[in-house]
């Protein structure tokens, strides 16, 4: 049988709202064609080579979705009728592991667990009657993973083309409590308009999920390095060849940083080997730099960018509150950190009010549950010389 996207060749990349337009500026980079933006996600089309591409290098998107079939479904009876349509023996089989993850909205329909598990019902029980045994659900690591997205009565069964949330990078084995996701510190990277044409330095490091996404921009690392197996090699028409030559072209392009372009610390010294442990399992992440130490312990930082997502909560210690902290790290900025871009991430928008200084911009971005907010800050003192023509100087690491 024919699919949907075997038609057509259009896909849908999952996107955190409002990120939409710097997703599809990102797919386009890399081979998208007819990109359309909409709510939470971007529209694309694509060739097969694309299509790989996208998924194995794209730092945005969560999701790449391969539309399978789409139908009008008023009822759980239908939905369970029309799903048994698709040949599920060739797309997952009884040795395949299997996951659902399914979105409802503005329908008869009302509750997503629920149609995942008609979905999954249609799955198990058409194979079953083909060949007397089923395929087991597994939700963390599947060998297949499918979504069921129904919207105003219409559904869409499709196949996750990477088959896992794409933040998963692989790198972060170990974190701190409440970690910036991968794909939100992906998304901070590009927003700063970084291109490794200066130095740069989170001082406030954490687990070093933003160092990690920098240092994949800077060595051209493709965000899906650490995965060996991807959804697209359950579609019928998979080309192993196509994809084996494409993967072995972008690694190929993977290049060295100079040592001291990326630097880290903070003042936790276990942050700082959970980030050393987790950077060593990317190319070059031993080029990285990183040092416990308070930010105010930093004399001077200029010439560079500043990238940091600070804590926040009622206090930071027993002795200073949040609002206080961020103050001083303000102070920081305007005093030590002359000629340089700082970039701050909050989960809390108001805490930017406490920080003292003018904001160039603020952006939005969501990290999981938090409505947080991006802020740009340009630091002056003496000649007003562009950082991004700075030479990157050497740091002890």
């Amino acid at each position: 049988m024919s699919y949907i996207y075997q038609e057509y060749s259009r896909y849908f990349a999952q996107v955190a709202h409002p990120i939409e337009q710097l997703a599809a500026e990102e797919l386009e980079e890399l081979g998208a064609t007819e990109v359309e933006p909409a709510y939470r996600g971007v529209h694309f089309d694509a060739t097969p080579e694309v299509l790989y591409g996208i998924v194995y290098q794209a730092r945005i998107p969560t999701r790449v979705l391969v539309p399978l079939m789409t139908f009008d479904c008023h009822s759980d009876n239908y939905l369970y009728q029309r799903a048994q349509e698709l040949d599920w023996m060739s797309l997952i089989g009884v040795d395949k592991t299997f996951a659902i993850f399914a979105t409802v909205a503005h329908s008869r329909i009302q509750h997503s667990k629920y149609a995942a598990l008609k979905l999954k019902d249609a799955i198990v029980d058409s194979i079953r009657d083909q060949v007397g045994s089923r395929p087991s659900v597994e939700r963390r690591n599947p060998d297949v993973s499918l979504n069921l997205h129904i919207d105003n009565n219409r559904a869409t069964i499709s196949l996750d083309a990477a088959g896992r949330s794409m933040h998963r990078r692989g790198y972060r084995l170990d974190a701190l409590e409440a970690p910036l996701q991968e794909t939100v510190a992906a998304s901070i990277i590009r927003l700063t308009e970084w291109k490794a044409d200066c130095k740069l330095l989170d001082p406030m490091c954490g687990s070093g999920t933003i160092l990690a996404e920098a240092l994949m921009v800077a060595s051209k690392t493709p965000s899906g390095y650490l995965h060996e197996r991807f959804g697209f090699d359950a579609l019928p028409d998979f080309d192993a060849d196509l994809w084996d030559a494409l993967r072995k072209k972008i690694d190929s392009g993977i290049t060295p940083i100079d040592k001291g372009l990326i630097s880290g610390s903070d003042i936790d010294s276990e942050a700082i080997r959970l980030a050393r442990k987790n950077l060593e399992r990317l190319p070059y992440g031993n080029l990285v730099t990183m040092v416990t130490a308070d930010f105010r312990d930093i004399e001077e930082w200029k010439d560079g960018v500043i990238v940091t997502n600070p804590p926040y909560g009622k206090r930071i210690s027993p002795w200073q509150t949040i609002p206080e902290f961020y103050k001083e790290f303000g102070d920081f900025l305007k005093q030590r950190c002359t000629n340089t871009s700082a970039f701050i991430y909050v989960g809390e928008p108001a805490l930017l009010k406490t920080v003292g200084l003018r904001t160039t911009w603020k952006k939005e971005l969501v990290n999981g549950a938090l409505e947080g907010r991006l802020a740009k800050y340009e630091l002056y003192g003496g000649s007003k010389t562009s950082p991004r023509k700075a030479a990157a100087p050497q740091v002890d690491s």
